[in-house]
């Protein structure tokens, strides 16, 4: 299957919740993957951000770059109340640059349970035909 645009979907899974994205690149795959877990427990319109973090995520292994980011989130949320409400990922000499506009938690609208952290078992970041696609599962 062709990637020819961006997208995500989150599914129920038991006890847990499965996360599939795509897109064109693998930046914008990452970009999906943390829009389908924040979707997945806080409803739209996201509020406005506050603050931005900021780091760079060594060049790994693909499912690793993908397990790291998403803790990143769960991370964030769960020790300083913040959820990203945009993310940027880009490529650098060094590994990925992310950016997390992140807005109060308390200021979102929940619509879904809590991720808790991200299941190594069976996560998937593969190039495609003409893109990237990511599947991980979120224990809840």
């Amino acid at each position: 299957m062709a990637i020819r645009s961006a997208g995500h979907v989150s599914v129920p899974h038991t006890a847990d919740l499965r996360i599939e994205a795509w897109a064109p690149t693998q930046a914008q795959c990452l970009v999906e993957a943390v829009n389908a877990l924040v979707d997945s427990f806080i409803d739209r319109p996201r509020p406005h951000p506050s603050s931005t973090v900021e780091w760079t995520l060594l060049d790994d292994h693909a499912e690793n770059l993908l397990a790291d980011l998403l803790d990143e989130v769960i991370y964030q949320m769960e020790v300083f109340s913040h959820v990203p409400v945009a993310t940027t990922v880009e490529s650098t000499p060094n590994g990925w640059r992310v950016r997390f506009e992140m807005a109060e938690l308390a200021e979102a609208t929940a619509c879904g349970a809590m991720p808790k952290a991200v299941s190594l078992h069976d996560i998937r970041l593969r190039p495609v035909e003409n893109g990237w696609r990511c599947v991980v599962t979120i224990d809840v």
